[in-house]
């Protein structure tokens, strides 16, 4: 006979938790397009749909901004707990909206992506999107119905969250865009809700559980000249523009880039820093008849424990004056700004929710997870680290498309397993609290 608390629930979590319910998830997220700050329709479908199937879990559209959307569902069942509300979280955006004219700037592909394909005899889905957010949340959202579920049924007390937030994914304020400009879900969910005690961040990402998380930072660099159009080329300053000696520029920021990420190397811990040039914008497009006056560089630069992005900015512009002094650029003063999307956040390795977490891969995968080390992977769960709150992520490892790279290649064996796991996880913070030994091992 067992001893373990928890198994009528895991057995009860486990029956409802569906395939078929998670494909539908799935399908229903890539029903239409959800780029950052504007997943509304995205929410609504899923409200609509979750809110029949589940309706003592009050699902709920939270909307922000002029298009954008959180999606929330709540179990309460009041009385003695020894645990405050844990909150599992996941996003709606995608990192790019699957508009081929804007993204064949970053993908090189100028047709639109394939729709979700679901191959049910291998036990597939390939689409757009599925590895950013779509796989994990639809997993996500199978674990917590199921097992808030199993303990409403139980009549077992708790406080339970689901947040499927908008404006999960990066993007540079330089912009200036509507994209980048819109409100991130989970700060303005914090900002008018209660602190959780605790939270589980489902994304992709490495075979393993992530405690720690490194930040992220945008750098703009800006160099400027005088206004010449390409017949006075010869007179401009510098001699032919400031394009014909870009590569200058771009050798400097790679020099500089190999240092900062050694000077972080073998730090310790799960984490470590990267930086690399995006984009680069100069010049009118319709007009290439006219030097361009300006020239700017747009940098992602992933971050760890103990970095101040001011002095990395500073850093970035000596590097600039060093490796331009006496050459054709000299003059154009390179101005280098900084923006910090988020901090990087650490969880002590023995906080209740990554116990549990490992606790859940454990019982999942037969063995404890595997090391992580070296992650240059920053999400937005970072912010929960930052207001204080307790943040294990963990999620299932998708694999690109052969066919096309923007699609996603995840097995629905995967996101069953690992709606299991946050299952099992939103259990044993409810039943134990702060963790206790296995039954065999006790």
């Amino acid at each position: 006979m067992t001893t373990d608390p928890l198994e009528r629930l895991r057995s009860a979590a486990h029956a409802a938790i569906s395939g078929d319910r998670i494909v539908e998830t799935v399908r229903l997220l890539a029903a239409g397009p959800s780029p950052r700050g504007a997943e509304r329709d995205t929410a609504t479908r899923l409200a609509e749909w979750a809110g029949p199937l589940w309706p003592a879990l009050s699902f709920r559209r939270d909307d922000i901004g002029a298009s954008g959307a959180n999606l929330v569902a709540t179990s309460v069942h009041e009385g003695g707990t020894r645990s405050g509300e844990l909150l599992l979280y996941s996003h709606l955006d995608t990192s790019l909206p699957g508009d081929a004219t804007r993204d064949r700037w970053a993908t090189g592909i100028d047709t639109p992506p394939a729709p979700l394909t679901v191959t049910p005899e291998a036990g597939l889905l390939a689409g757009f999107g599925l590895g950013v957010a779509r796989a994990p949340a639809a997993a996500a959202l199978a674990g917590y119905t199921a097992a808030a579920a199993a303990l409403l049924d139980a009549g077992v007390p708790h406080r339970l969250t689901l947040l499927l937030a908008s404006a999960g994914t990066h993007a540079s304020p330089f912009a200036a865009t509507t994209e980048s400009a819109a409100p991130v879900g989970v700060e303005e969910y914090l900002r008018t809700h209660p602190r959780p005690e605790a939270a589980v961040v489902a994304k992709c990402g490495p075979p393993g559980i992530l405690y720690e998380e490194p930040g992220a930072a945008f750098v703009r660099v800006r160099l400027g000249t005088g206004y010449r159009p390409v017949l006075a080329r010869d007179a401009a300053p510098p001699e032919g523009g400031l394009i014909a000696h870009l590569g200058e520029v771009i050798a400097v920021l790679e020099r500089w880039r190999a240092e900062y990420a050694a000077a972080r190397a073998g730090s310790g811990g799960q984490v470590a820093a990267e930086a690399g040039i995006g984009a680069v914008r100069g010049g009118l497009a319709a007009k290439p008849d006219l030097l361009p006056g300006v020239v700017e560089l747009h940098l992602y630069v992933v971050t760890v424990p103990g970095d101040d992005v001011e002095r990395i900015a500073a850093d970035i512009r000596e590097a600039l004056e060093a490796g331009l002094r006496g050459g054709p650029l000299e003059g154009c003063a390179p101005v280098v700004e900084a923006r910090e999307a988020h901090p990087a956040g650490v969880t002590p390795p023995d906080a209740a929710v990554v116990r549990h977490a490992a606790a859940a891969w454990r019982r999942e995968h037969g063995g404890p997870p595997p090391p992580v080390k070296g992650w240059k992977g920053s999400t937005d769960g970072v912010v929960l680290r930052g207001h204080g709150v307790p943040t294990v992520r963990v999620g299932p490892a998708v694999r690109p498309d052969p066919a096309d790279p923007r699609r996603d290649v995840v097995e629905l064996d995967t996101l069953l397993r690992f709606a299991r796991i946050y299952a099992e996880i939103v259990l044993r913070h409810v039943v134990y609290g702060e963790p206790v030994l296995e039954p065999s091992q006790s």
